[in-house]
């Protein structure tokens, strides 16, 4: 039976201390390297799972923990796909490396929202472009039937009129939403814009009394006169509809004006009835009115901007639009 030396025995636990050394050391640097991993998932803008193969958690992000019931409908593809959960839309890509596979869901739904509306848009343009002449006949024969007609039969030609107009409106704005706002500015007074305000909307109809209330000072402007009729004229019919579905008989329509060193700045108020859903207000192709396009608004806003300025509708008990158009 051999001995062990003391020196042998010295070097044995030498050894012994190195290789645990070694190990904490390893075992130190996976934590460190796990550690780093959990935070570079953690900073991905999209929900990481990495699942075990028995469909156990490994690893996820912050974003994955808020969307733990769409993990059940996911599945492992060699391809991308895209899935709807709550009303969005969701990118999902899966991988797989050993025991784990990495599944991610990115969030486009409005990516989504902007294709469709590009979509819509095109639609609407064709559209307004081909219905554009056969109104634009209409238009000018009504006129002509306007100083022919039997004075009995003239509110008749006057509501065709009414209805061109209206439909004349909705194909102006339809193709300037598809092309794109371009404000060519020049000086006028509020006075010559306050004319063809009045000019424009005088053919849209309405049964209830409305008082009209505008700025009286006269002052300059330097803007795009025809896209400020635009923007005006759309809230301006926008709350003569408003006053037309309130239970009074009887509204106001309020414009004031101020400004400063930067902006003229407009508040637009009526009294009819209050908006139902203030989130879609600015969205493309979503009316919060049974007769509207879902034009109107985001064309106004796009017109401010075109102009350096903005549109809101302000915290207030009076429902009231506030319009900046920069000096």
């Amino acid at each position: 039976m051999s001995t062990v030396t003391p020196e042998e025995l010295n070097l044995l636990i030498e050894q012994t201390y190195k290789v645990e050394e070694d190990f904490n050391e390893l075992k130190a640097s996976y934590a460190h390297l796990q550690d780093t991993v959990e935070k570079v998932v953690e900073f991905l803008p999209n929900a990481i799972w990495i699942v075990n193969d028995d469909n156990t958690i490994f690893l996820q992000n912050s974003q994955a923990r808020e969307l733990w019931e769409l993990l059940k409908l996911l599945e492992y593809k060699s391809e991308d796909y895209e899935l709807k959960f709550n009303d969005s839309s969701y990118l999902i890509k899966s991988s797989s490396y050993k025991d784990k596979i990495m599944l991610s869901a990115t969030d486009i739904t409005e990516q989504k929202r902007k294709e469709n509306l590009a979509t819509m848009g095109q639609m609407a343009a064709h559209l307004s472009h081909e219905i554009r002449n056969p109104i634009g006949a209409i238009s000018l024969m009504s006129s002509t039937l306007k100083k022919r007609v039997m004075p009995e039969n003239l509110p008749i030609v006057e509501e065709i009129q009414n209805s061109v107009s209206r439909i004349e409106r909705i194909i102006k704005a339809t193709l300037m939403f598809s092309k794109g706002v371009d404000a060519t500015k020049k000086e006028f007074l509020w006075s010559s814009l306050k004319e063809s305000i009045d000019m424009s909307i005088s053919y849209y109809a309405y049964s209830k009394e409305i008082t009209f209330v505008s700025p009286e000072e006269d002052f300059s402007l330097n803007a795009d006169k025809d896209l400020l009729d635009m923007l005006f004229s759309n809230f301006i019919i926008n709350a003569i509809d408003a006053i037309e579905l309130d239970d009074e008989e009887e509204g106001i329509i309020e414009i004031t004006h101020k400004s400063d060193s930067n902006y003229h700045v407009f508040e637009i108020y009526d009294s009819g009835i209050a908006i139902q859903n203030r989130e879609n207000l600015f969205e493309a192709f979503k009316s919060t009115k049974e007769k509207g396009n879902g034009l109107g608004l985001v064309l106004s806003r796009q017109i401010a901007e075109a102009h350096n300025g903005s549109v809101r509708l302000l915290e207030s008990d009076r429902k009231t639009f506030e319009i900046k158009i920069a000096k």
